[in-house]
Order: structure tokens, then C-alpha cells, then sequence
């Protein structure tokens, strides 16, 4: 009697592993599948430069991705310069430069304004700055609630605009996306570390989209038809 309640016990300990793993296969999948989900979403929003001229939308909107020594990384470069590109399409009249100014020594969106100026020959009066996209979710956000934009072209590199499209559609936006790339090359572990960085991203801003918090600060209502200046906060 006592070697048959031993063996059932391991047969219980062995299905109760079994289960355990089972879930554990599962849930494994889902950040898998929300990924998966998120590609085949927004890819259908995805233009080119080219076909934007065809578009009529409230804004270019350009995230920020850092600034150092005073200058933009290679990869906001790159963003700045296709977001003006996209601008002289003719698609529309205003560009908003969404980054992260939380601090007085640390100012993404004005760096990215003056680059833009200074590089390619953008004028100021057309670009507007939000001050408070501290993510991509937020900026969407902030994009539609505080500059009151009902439709937009985001510009930002592959790796990133799946999820900047997702965000924007299901905040009610009507977006859509050109990619960035191409200006630079970058180092596969550059690229490998975006790459699954975004990943775990995607799953975030996929539990975000559900449940909708507001972003880390909201503010006074700017409309995206003011002039670039309504938003300068120093001498561009």
C-alpha cells in the first residue's frame, strides 16, 4: 500500500510539473504573438516618401531619440532629415518635434528644431515642439489631446514604427508611417540591441493601448495650425 501512495504521489508531482510547463510554453507565446499582431497591423500604413505627396494630414511628426554633446544621435539625424523631406512633399504645413525636455539640461526637442534649421533649411514658424514626449505612447497622446491632431504621417526608423503607428490608431489617431532609415550605418549590436529592446516595448505599449493612462503631463491646449512659435520656450 505504502510503494502505490509513493507512485501516486509522483504521478501527481510529474502532472503538476507538466502543467506548470505548459503554462510556462504559453505564456511564452504571448509576447510572441502581440509582436506578431503589431506587425501586421500598422504595416498596412506604412508609405513612402514618395506617396505621402498623395496624403493631406494635420502634421509630420518627428520622436526624438536623444540628443549628445549638444547634437542630435545618428538616429534622430536621421529622423529629422526624413520628417523635413516628408514635410516638402506637400503633405502638410506644420512638423511637430516630440521629445523628451524634462529637465533644463537635458532639451531633445529644441536640439531637434535648431538641427532641423540649421541642416535643412526647415522654417521655424512651421515647427512646433512638444516638450513632454517622454515615450512614443505619450507622444501620441499628447499629439492628439494637447495639439488637438486628428491626422499625421510619424517618421521614425523600421524597428520603431510599427509600434508609433499602433499607438497613434488605436489613441484614435489617423496615422501612418515613413521610415527613417537609410542616412547611416549602423553596428549590428546597435541594431540588435533596438531590435529587442522594441520587442518587450511592443507588449507594453499593447497593455497601455487597453487600458489608456493619461501621460505624464497633459497642459493647455495648443491647436497644431499655431505658428512654431506658439510653443519656443528660448530664441530658436
Amino acid at each position: 500500500m505504502e510503494f502505490k501512495r509513493v507512485k501516486n504521489k509522483e504521478k501527481k508531482f510529474k502532472k503538476l510539473i507538466s502543467f506548470v510547463l505548459l503554462l510556462g510554453v504559453i505564456f511564452a507565446q504571448i509576447p510572441i504573438l502581440i509582436n506578431a499582431y503589431i506587425y501586421e497591423y500598422s504595416s498596412k500604413y506604412i508609405l513612402t516618401v514618395e506617396e505621402t505627396k498623395d496624403y493631406n494630414v494635420d502634421c509630420v511628426l518627428v520622436l526624438g531619440a536623444g540628443i549628445r554633446n549638444g547634437q542630435p544621435t545618428p538616429i534622430l539625424q536621421e529622423r529629422i532629415f526624413r520628417g523635413v523631406e516628408v514635410f516638402n512633399t506637400g503633405c502638410t504645413d506644420r512638423i511637430l518635434m516630440s521629445g523628451d525636455h524634462g529637465r533644463e539640461d537635458y532639451d531633445e526637442v529644441n536640439t531637434m528644431k535648431q538641427f532641423a534649421i540649421d541642416n535643412v533649411d526647415a522654417v521655424a514658424t512651421n515647427i512646433l515642439m512638444d516638450h513632454a514626449g517622454f515615450s512614443t505612447y505619450e507622444s501620441m497622446y499628447r499629439a492628439k489631446e494637447i495639439f488637438e491632431v486628428e491626422s499625421l504621417i510619424i517618421v521614425t526608423q523600421e524597428f520603431h514604427i510599427y509600434r508609433a503607428i499602433y499607438d497613434a490608431r488605436k489613441l484614435g489617431l489617423e496615422a501612418y508611417g515613413v521610415t527613417a532609415d537609410g542616412y547611416f550605418n549602423f553596428a549590428f549590436t546597435k541594431e540588435l540591441y533596438n531590435d529587442s529592446r522594441e520587442f518587450l516595448a511592443r507588449v507594453k505599449d499593447f497593455i497601455w493601448c487597453i487600458i489608456k493612462p493619461e501621460p505624464t503631463y497633459l497642459g493647455e491646449v495648443i491647436p497644431i495650425t499655431s505658428p512654431g512659435e506658439a510653443t519656443d520656450d528660448k530664441i530658436v
